[in-house]
């Protein structure tokens, strides 16, 4: 039986831009980027799970809003069922806690960062490839 693990990302959008983090050096898939977010706990809904990991990793307080896109990707052990959430900031200055670093790019520069597999097909799926 293979491992299957939930993952909730943020969308945040601003002036057209969207906020993507780098992953740490010593996380899996070091230093790709990524939409911010992390697994969800048990016990825990989506929404709970993506505020926690953003305050956690970018001591940010965010209001999470509609599910925007969902996919499915299977890693060589385990497989991932990601959500992205659409998310609305509403404080903190962003962090570098648990992420290397952050950009807000439009959606032509995102080809311009290296991110993990499934976050490629969330990729694919905001810009309607």
């Amino acid at each position: 039986m293979r491992r299957k693990i939930r993952v909730v990302g943020a969308m945040r959008e601003k002036d057209g831009r969207y906020l993507i983090t780098q992953r740490s050096p010593r996380a899996t898939l070091p230093l790709l980027w990524e939409f911010p977010g992390g697994r969800v706990e048990p016990g825990e809904t989506d929404e709970e799970a993506l505020a926690r990991e953003l305050q956690e990793e970018m001591g940010i307080e965010v209001d999470v809003g509609p599910r925007v896109i969902h996919v499915e990707h299977g890693y060589e052990s385990y497989d991932i069922d990601f959500c992205v959430y659409r998310c609305r900031h509403v404080g903190g200055a962003i962090q570098h806690i648990g992420v290397n670093d952050h950009r807000w790019v439009r959606p032509h520069e995102l080809d311009d960062y290296e991110f993990p597999a499934a976050d490629e097909k969330t990729i694919a799926k905001l810009l309607g490839l």
